[in-house]
């Protein structure tokens, strides 16, 4: 909290659902809430199983201003999401999701093309969501996955950011990745997602070195790693890449346990 009273955290409820509370805003990003065992569907005939259960329920979720979805994938909105997220919520996602999301009768549903942005305002407080680039799989593995962007969410107050935060969902290390401190500012915090998740031998989500690459180029404050150990298909340690970090003398990363919550760093 700051010496004002602001106060941004991040809740981690699995795989990549967070709740954030970033100021006055709420947000629910990838909501996916199967239990363990569970098996959800990847497309083309592709599952997997669900290993752990999430820290909560729909049901216990707080009251949301918005749900971030990075894309349509069934270990990031599932059955649950679906039948339990209500259908006035606003959604903010890929073009392809909001298609999608509307067929399954969400009234509410924003597709951000890349580089374009979102914001929410509540009295001196304004927030901000920009999507930026993402990459789901290697060549034209790409194109038979769903379209996948990253989320910079800004908080300001009073016309001024006390928090950049970088989203990098389930996108690969591609250059394309330093345009977005380039382009948005100084990263704050990233959550980044891992889990070296691997389908046919083909890399889908960052591994240890990727993600050590991302953190080089990005350079938060903090830097938080989730996505990785939920799923039969994350195939990568977390321990893989806290090593390799330290390899590289990088600072400020702090790994997460389901249900805890951690401090986002204001300016």
């Amino acid at each position: 909290m700051d010496s004002d009273g602001l106060r941004a955290s991040m809740t981690f409820i699995g795989n990549a659902t967070t709740v954030l509370r970033l100021g006055d805003f709420t947000l629910l990003t990838d909501p996916n809430f199967v239990s363990a065992g569970s098996r959800v569907h990847l497309g083309y005939g592709m599952w997997t199983r669900r290993l752990l259960d999430p820290a909560c329920s729909v049901a216990e979720l707080p009251p949301l201003d918005a749900v971030l979805l990075s894309h349509f994938h069934g270990d990031h909105w599932d059955r649950v999401a679906t039948a339990e997220v209500g259908k006035t919520t606003p959604i903010v996602t890929t073009r392809e999701a909001q298609r999608k999301l509307r067929r399954r009768k969400f009234e509410e549903v924003l597709g951000l093309p890349t580089w374009e942005s979102h914001e929410l305002s509540r009295g001196r407080q304004r927030l901000r969501v920009t999507s930026v680039p993402g990459r789901h799989g290697p060549g034209l593995m790409d194109r038979l996955l769903p379209d996948v962007m990253g989320s910079v969410v800004e908080l300001e107050e009073d016309s001024r950011c006390r928090l950049r935060l970088y989203i990098t969902g389930d996108t690969l290390y591609r250059p394309f990745l330093e345009e977005v401190p380039r382009r948005c500012g100084e990263i704050d915090a990233m959550i980044i997602h891992l889990g070296g998740t691997k389908i046919l031998g083909m890399l889908l989500t960052m591994d240890d070195k990727q993600g050590v690459a991302t953190t080089e180029v990005i350079r938060p404050r903090l830097t938080i790693p989730i996505h990785n150990d939920d799923y039969v298909v994350q195939k990568l340690p977390l321990s893989a890449f806290l090593g390799r970090a330290r390899e590289h003398g990088l600072t400020g990363i702090q790994p997460i346990t389901r249900g805890d919550s951690l401090e986002l760093p204001l300016r």
